[in-house]
């Protein structure tokens, strides 16, 4: 949001924005891998020993995620992938290119983030995640202010933006990360994480599943560019995007409250998610059919009348998005209790399958759709993959209980 509102004051902000759109669709493909030490670390941690092998498998991980990048931002392949791919032209990629490489130093704070977040979720000192959103949003903030002021916005204005926040929120979580660490016990004999076979065994499905579930944002953005106003496709999407994502950020964290409560209280998580999961809903409606989506869009994004409608018209959209993403997110936390990650592969191949077909039809018969083509077939893409996800959930928990009704007719049999 606060980057999108300060590219669009940018002169050819629809150029400008889709620059960083695409080199942000790229990069969330290497980022979203270290995010999953967040989900590794907060399930598997629990003593020194553990947290030890953990950071081993974050060094790796790290590692080789910072050495793709580097190919992509610093060889011909990437310039192919944006020009071939994306459809870029030359000027267009050369941006894209800059702000990529920006954004190869967010991979690294970012991933230094998720993993003491997970350390910091595992200890239920969640407070220090709003902390540390709050000051770096706040920083975000004032340097947008600054580039505004001074006039000097292009694409890679929003990458420094983007790194500044993130170098802010790695340094809030790593410092309360590293000093839960040192509280706790060595080596607990009741956790018996102590290979790093044993933390691949859980990460590798996850790493697979989010290999496709990453494709959606590159896949979107090929086939916006081939709409009949390419410039005006990518930047209302992304805005209305941010939007969606804005009001959902608040939502995004179910699948960590179902790892962290899940098991001492089952019933009363569920209560939960099904009070929470419909307020994001019934805020993007509001936004989207008052004067106040409008009006924010227009005067504190500064968009053009032009971008503002096609950009509405994309949230309209998206409303289905937020309709089921608290309960994908439910699902998959449940999935992580039960270290079933591998049907996440399943469920996310799903997605990619139905968002690809949505949109081939889609930009072939209504080209002139623009933004709201990539609304509709991510929101059709995520509610096919919530209908395979409560499939097999209902299967798996329907099969765990018949056993754990015949364990305890067993018993009752032995010591009756």
């Amino acid at each position: 949001m606060i980057i999108n509102g300060t590219l669009t004051r940018g002169e050819n902000a629809e150029v400008i924005i889709a620059s960083y759109v695409i080199a942000m669709s790229l990069f969330g493909i290497t980022e979203r891998l270290g995010v999953l030490l967040r989900n590794a670390c907060s399930a598997l941690v629990r003593d020194k020993v553990s947290f030890k092998v953990m950071s081993t498998v974050a060094a790796y991980v790290l590692t080789g995620l910072m050495m793709v990048a580097g190919i992509l931002a610093y060889t011909p392949v990437g310039k192919w992938i944006f020009s071939t791919f994306f459809g870029a032209d030359t000027e267009m990629t050369a941006h894209i290119v800059d702000v990529y490489q920006i954004l190869i130093i967010v991979t690294f704070f970012s991933a230094i983030r998720c993993l003491f977040q997970g350390v910091i979720i595992l200890n239920r000192q969640t407070k220090w995640l709003t902390i540390g959103m709050v000051v770096r949003l706040v920083v975000m903030y004032i340097l947008s202010i600054v580039f505004i002021n001074t006039g000097n916005i292009n694409a890679k204005t929003g990458a420094y933006i983007f790194l500044a926040g993130m170098v802010i929120e790695s340094l809030v979580s790593f410092i309360e990360g590293r000093i839960l660490v040192k509280k706790m016990v060595k080596d607990d004999v009741n956790h018996n994480i102590t290979k790093k076979s044993q933390i691949f065994n859980f990460y590798n499905p996850l790493i697979l599943s989010s290999l496709i579930i990453v494709m959606v944002g590159p896949i979107i953005n090929a086939f916006l560019g081939k709409t009949h106003e390419i410039e005006l496709a990518i930047a209302s999407y992304a805005i209305a995007l941010s939007i969606t994502q804005l009001f959902l950020s608040f939502f995004t964290y179910t699948h960590q409250i179902v790892l962290t409560f899940y098991k001492e209280h089952p019933q009363k998580v569920q209560k939960f998610t099904l009070m929470m999961g419909f307020i994001p809903t019934g805020i993007l409606a509001l936004f989207c059919y008052s004067p106040l989506g409008a009006f924010f869009i227009e005067h504190l994004l500064g968009a053009n009348e032009r971008l503002v409608n096609a950009s509405l018209d994309s949230l309209k959209v998206f409303i289905l998005m937020t309709l089921v993403f608290p309960f994908i997110d439910f699902c998959n936390g449940l999935l992580m209790v039960r270290k079933r990650t591998k049907v996440m592969v399943l469920s996310q191949s799903t997605n990619l399958i139905f968002t690809f077909l949505v949109l081939v039809i889609t930009s072939s018969l209504f080209p002139y759709w623009n933004g709201k083509i990539g609304a509709l077939a991510q929101s059709i893409g995520m509610l096919t993959e919530l209908c395979v996800l409560f499939l097999i959930i209902y299967k798996m928990e329907k099969k765990l209980n018949h056993s754990n009704g015949l364990k305890h007719r067993e018993n009752k049999y032995v010591n009756g």
